[in-house]
């Protein structure tokens, strides 16, 4: 049941890592293609700007492959942060950029959603409205805190993919999933026990 974690030059490899590890040894840090098709599961995280991340998926081939994994092969993709963006059909940010498109919507910046506060969003924020037949989220209670850290949020095409939303000044997604795939906004490798606990619940999906 090997996990592969993504390492596509744009994510918090080291601290994933070490999260991960406590769980499961069963675990790769990856950009090969076979690697990735032959694991379990797959973390794609993320930090950064979109448009770099998707040239860089490409340019690795690695946006095909993680595609196939969750469609064709059915198994647990789980985005972070940027890696949660990138699941998107498309981004505004900086320039109209395509991504995976496994979750339909767009990614558009906190201040074009009517979000006066101060940009990128960073820090602890409550994570609200949990979905309580969550897979991803359960044993988390409602108002739980988590890491942030973005300045753009997913605007879903369908609700029904929402599972739980944070308030800045406006709600956005914080977390989301369409069948095995999920995407968390918030860092759970750098909130605590509660985002430990996630980690655990996605490393128990088979």
């Amino acid at each position: 049941m090997t996990t592969a974690i993504i390492n596509y030059g744009m994510g918090n490899i080291g601290s994933l890592s070490n999260a991960i590890k406590k769980f499961t040894s069963d675990y790769i840090i990856t950009d090969d293609p076979n690697a990735i098709m032959q694991s379990s599961r797959i973390i794609l995280p993320g930090v950064g700007a979109f448009p770099d991340a998707m040239k860089r998926l490409k340019e690795l081939g690695l946006d095909s492959v993680i595609y196939n994994f969750a469609t064709d092969l059915n198994r647990p993709v789980l985005g972070i942060c940027l890696g949660m963006q990138l699941l998107a059909s498309s981004s505004d940010e900086f320039k109209k950029t395509k991504g995976l498109n496994l979750i339909e919507g767009k990614i558009v910046r906190l201040s074009d959603l009517q979000c006066s506060l101060l940009l990128p969003h960073i820090g602890w924020n409550s994570v609200q409205n949990i979905n309580p037949n969550s897979i991803l989220l359960d044993g988390i209670p409602n108002e739980t805190d988590f890491y942030f850290v973005h300045s753009f949020a997913y605007q879903l095409s369908d609700q029904s993919n929402l599972i739980a939303e944070t308030n800045y000044e406006i709600n956005f997604p914080s977390a989301i999933k369409k069948n095995n795939i999920f995407g968390t906004q918030f860092h759970p490798e750098k909130s605590s026990r509660a985002g430990m606990k996630i980690l655990n619940n996605f490393l128990s999906i088979c």
